[in-house]
């Protein structure tokens, strides 16, 4: 009986390392450590609280609300809840999924082939299309196996590069180590990943008839997270110390595909390299898909579960897929900044209020913290947009403001005045 509850356990911990393990996060990591230097481990905390540690926090929270991103805004307004998963799935078929046609053209076409990244970008979502349209298990066949090679992959550039490479770091050339880490994080999108289909899992479990009750279900969802948080953060922080340990052999200027492609070639050699770029490119495909069908899922069940409300949603979601698909990654990943410093701020707070105790959480709660964070995050929204007149002023009165991060101490300090307040007894005469 013991090991059947480890066993579904490990299964829930593997399917949320294959949600969160999306094939475009690979090429962020390898140069953080490429630019660390010395402070490649600072990096890792960073990266790792934004892309391990939030997500996970999200799956918590879902396992705890037992419900769908609608839930995780509601306490506010059902309004805002709707405004709220409306902007998350656009800024996903606008920034992530495009990303992964991008990033399949550096690794996967470009190398081998002479076709322009538009040629690529039309055909690829072209395919996307007729896979939205035409659900079928075979993406999650290939799934199933994709993530499990890619990682073992990995895992040998990891050990190739940590063992058989001399400690020896070069200048770091990012300021702010764990900030800039914890802001990297964001383009792995994994908290939006969370609120969007951590859900799955929870519907699965129930689909499936899961013997236990809501509080055994919790315990093994929170089991398994932690544990597909520590593959997460060993591959991750892997990745980023092998960058930093081969820092000397690759051109500074390099890209991030092109680092990524370099270090497996250098480590295993070209063959891997080449089976290396195929892999990715499936994985890409499939988060393209995912994306996409999630999208279009959404917006037919706010039209009333309108097949051509679906129609429309995907086609406009291959349509954008094309005209950003065609962009080369970094330029993909500084467009998607101005998008992230302010729906990423409001995500994690969300993620954090509804994973804790409902005695801190009320309704009052949620919406003094919600709108604090939104106030907040609109500095750094405009300094990301450029607006950089107001940097300096706005850093001089709020503390992290000079970081990205002048939300998160307003933030906080509002959650716990709405508390005292809430909690204080009514005076009586």
């Amino acid at each position: 009986m013991l090991w059947k509850k480890w066993e579904a356990t490990l299964v829930i911990a593997l399917a949320l390392f294959s949600l969160f393990f999306g094939a475009g996060d690979l090429i962020l990591p390898p140069q953080l450590g490429f630019k660390s230097g010395g402070d490649w481990w600072l990096l890792i905390i960073g990266f790792s609280l934004s892309a391990v540690f939030i997500p996970i926090l999200g799956i918590m929270a879902h396992a705890k609300l037992q419900g769908t991103m609608f839930d995780f805004g509601k306490k506010v307004s059902p309004l805002f809840s709707v405004v709220y998963c409306y902007a998350v799935y656009a800024i996903s078929i606008t920034l992530p999924s495009p990303r992964t046609a991008s990033v399949t053209h550096e690794m996967g076409v470009a190398p081998f082939f002479d076709l322009s990244p538009l040629l690529t970008s039309t055909l690829y979502f072209t395919l996307v299309f007729v896979f939205v349209l035409n659900r079928s298990k075979i993406m999650d066949i290939i799934g199933k196996f994709l993530t499990p090679a890619i990682v073992i992959i990995l895992l040998a550039i990891i050990g190739v590069s940590v063992f058989t490479t001399s400690w020896d770091f070069g200048m770091a050339t990012i300021e702010e180590p764990v900030s800039y880490g914890i802001l990297e994080g964001y383009q792995t999108f994994g908290a939006v990943g969370a609120v969007v289909v951590g859900g799955v899992v929870i519907v699965s479990l129930n689909l499936k008839n899961e013997s236990g009750s809501y509080v055994q279900k919790r315990t093994m969802i929170a089991r398994a997270g932690w544990i597909s948080g520590l593959g997460l953060l060993l591959v991750y922080g892997g990745l980023i110390l092998s960058g930093a340990l081969l820092h000397d052999q690759f051109d500074p200027d390099i890209n991030r595909t092109g680092l990524v492609s370099a270090i497996s070639a250098f480590t295993l050699g070209k063959q891997a390299n080449v089976m290396l770029s195929i892999l990715i490119s499936l994985a890409c495909f499939t988060t393209a898909v995912g994306i996409v069908t999630g999208t279009a899922d959404f917006v037919k069940s706010r039209f009333k579960n309108s097949k051509k409300a679906y129609f429309i949603t995907a086609l406009i979601g291959c349509l954008l897929g094309v005209l950003m698909g065609q962009l080369n990654v970094d330029y993909i990943i500084a467009v998607a900044v101005p998008a992230l410093m302010f729906i990423y701020p409001l995500t994690i707070i969300l993620i954090l209020l509804n994973a804790l105790p409902e005695k801190w959480t009320s309704v009052p709660v949620f919406r003094w913290v919600v709108g604090v964070t939104i106030f907040f995050s609109i500095p750094d929204f405009l300094v990301s947009l450029g607006v950089s007149e107001i940097t300096e002023t706005v850093a001089q009165w709020i503390p992290l403001a000079e970081v990205n991060l002048g939300w998160s101490l307003p933030a906080l300090l509002v959650f716990l005045i709405a508390n005292f307040r809430v909690t204080q007894p009514k005076s009586t005469d």
